[in-house]
């Protein structure tokens, strides 16, 4: 063999270990997804099997497959104090690396700007907002055996309304009820979650509550909003919901009275929300929000909800905390308002 051909049969030869080597080191450099071989957890401020359990598993179920690495997914129920208890293991327990998120009661969010932020071992300021699936609508409404079947006749008349604590929506609602609209509700708190609202109902130990999402009471008593077991006194929203057979409180709210119900009212735009711990990381939390608005578009998961007669109403994580800006923003005069009203 010449030099010369020898000399080329080297060159290939080099030529071919450095493409090789090259493919070698352009794999080895390929990024590991995110969320390869990670879980998440969902911390549920509430009861397993009420409506915020219910929205927390069923985007569980959907949103792993548009996360890179396709994370296993754990719903964890933590309930207590209206999903303060959550609030407080997300804001200062929880791993901020974008492997645990929140599903919380608005109350949560809403009670530090009413009783004042240094009760509060968290600030709603600083979460990072995933996204909100739906933006809920509360009804207040009784059993029939109660005699109770219009807001008109609980003007006229004391009713016993289940509840769960002095946080709670159900608490919160049936006091802005009696303040603004006249009504006559005794709140009886002790009861553990939204099924037990319900049970007490059955019992005859409550005539009603007020107020509980629709989803809620269609996730636990599916039939009840359709066979007459229950009256449906009036419905709370910022809009009204036309699928929801009741009449809109602002029937019987108007005026300065209307300022101080729309404030409390508000907090139902972010009716199931979803966030993540305070200082998560920009990937992780940009991951999880594009996970989010993508799952709550998802065919399978909108058929689902369908099923379950489940509303959705996604907001973004960006809207959700537009809104919370915007609620912490409101008049001292008026959050002090609602705070007579809320915690006489």
């Amino acid at each position: 063999m010449g030099q010369g051909l020898l000399l080329k049969v080297l060159i290939a030869f080099m030529q071919t270990i450095t493409a090789c080597l090259g493919g070698v080191s352009a794999f080895a450099a390929e990024p590991v997804p995110y969320y390869q071989g990670k879980q998440i957890t969902v911390i549920v401020g509430n009861p397993a099997g009420g409506g915020y359990d219910v929205y927390a598993r069923l985007l569980a179920r959907h949103m792993p497959k548009y996360l890179p690495g396709q994370p296993a997914f754990v719903v964890q129920n933590m309930p207590g104090a209206g999903s303060i208890n959550a609030a407080q293991h997300l804001a200062n327990v929880a791993a901020k690396d974008g492997t645990v998120m929140g599903v919380l009661v608005p109350g949560a969010i809403f009670d530090p700007l009413i009783e004042g932020q240094a009760k509060f071992r968290y600030d709603p300021g600083k979460f990072e907002y995933i996204g909100s699936a739906d933006s809920g609508t509360r009804i207040c409404f009784t059993h029939r055996r109660s005699g109770i079947q219009s807001i008109d006749d609980a003007r006229k008349t004391k009713v016993v309304v289940a509840s769960t604590s002095p946080q709670s929506s159900a608490t919160d609602y049936a006091l802005f009820m009696n303040a603004l609209a006249d009504t006559k509700f005794e709140v009886v708190l002790g009861y553990k979650g939204p099924a037990d609202l319900l049970l007490a109902m059955e019992r005859g130990e409550a005539g009603g509550v007020c107020a509980l999402d629709s989803a809620t009471v269609a996730s636990i008593r599916p039939d009840w909003l359709e066979d007459g077991t229950i009256n449906l006194l009036v419905q709370a929203g910022l809009q009204p919901t036309p699928d929801i057979k009741a009449p809109s409180l602002w029937n019987y709210i108007s005026g300065a009275n209307r300022q101080v119900a729309e404030l409390i009212v508000s907090q139902q735009e972010f009716g199931r929300p979803f966030m993540a711990p305070p200082g998560i990381a920009a990937e992780p939390l940009k991951l999880l929000r594009e996970a989010f608005n993508a799952a709550s578009k998802d065919p399978d998961l909108v058929a689902e909800a369908g099923k379950m007669k489940l509303g959705l109403t996604p907001k973004s994580g960006e809207e959700v905390a537009a809104i919370v800006r915007k609620l912490y923003g409101a008049s001292p005069d008026l959050v002090e308002r609602a705070r007579r009203i809320l915690r006489p």
